[in-house]
C-alpha cells in the first residue's frame, strides 16, 4: 500500500505507462464534478470510476481484495478511512469472483490498520492489500472518490 497526496504521487508510484496514465487522469481539474460512472483511460488496462456516497460507521468493516487490478483510490472531496491489512489476514466469506475481480470477508480487530484519506490524497492498493473503503473519518459524511483500476 502507498498513501500520498496527488502532488507527490509521481515520485512514489511505479514509473510505468499505466500509472502515468492513471496520474494524468487524476490531475484533471474537474474530478469532484465528474458524474458517477466509468471513464475509459486505456481500455481494460486502465479505467476510472467516479463515485459519490456517504461514508459508514462500521465496527467490523467488510474487507475486499482484488487479483487482476491495482486500485488507486483518490479522494476528490471529503474524507474517509480505509481499513488496511495484508491479504493473509482476510477471512474470505465471499469467494473470489473472477468476473468482478473481488472477494470479501472480515479481518479481525487488531489485525488491520485504519488509514485516513482527505481531499487530494490517494491510496494505492495492490493485490496483497486487503482493504475496507468507505469508513467514516468521524461522523458519516458525503464524499466524492475516483478509483482508477490499473491492470496488474
Amino acid at each position: 500500500m502507498i498513501v500520498t497526496d496527488l502532488e507527490h504521487a509521481g515520485k512514489q508510484l511505479p514509473s510505468s505507462p499505466a500509472f502515468r496514465k492513471a496520474l494524468a487522469f487524476l490531475r484533471r481539474g474537474d474530478l469532484a464534478a465528474l458524474p458517477d460512472g466509468r471513464y475509459e483511460i486505456d481500455g481494460e488496462r486502465v479505467f476510472a470510476m467516479a463515485q459519490r456516497y456517504e461514508t459508514l460507521a462500521q465496527a467490523e468493516p467488510r474487507f475486499e481484495a482484488h487479483r487482476k487490478y491495482i486500485d488507486v483510490q483518490f479522494m476528490a472531496a471529503g474524507s474517509e478511512v480505509i481499513g488496511w491489512a495484508h491479504v493473509s489476514a482476510l477471512a474470505v466469506t465471499e469467494v473470489y469472483d473472477a468476473e468482478k475481480d473481488v472477494c470479501f470477508g472480515p479481518v479481525k480487530t487488531g489485525l488491520w490498520t485504519p488509514v485516513r484519506l482527505g481531499a487530494g490524497q490517494l491510496a494505492v492498493l495492490y493485490p496483497e492489500d486487503a482493504h475496507a473503503p468507505r469508513l467514516a473519518a468521524g461522523l458519516p459524511a458525503p464524499v466524492v472518490k475516483v478509483v482508477v483500476k490499473v491492470a496488474v
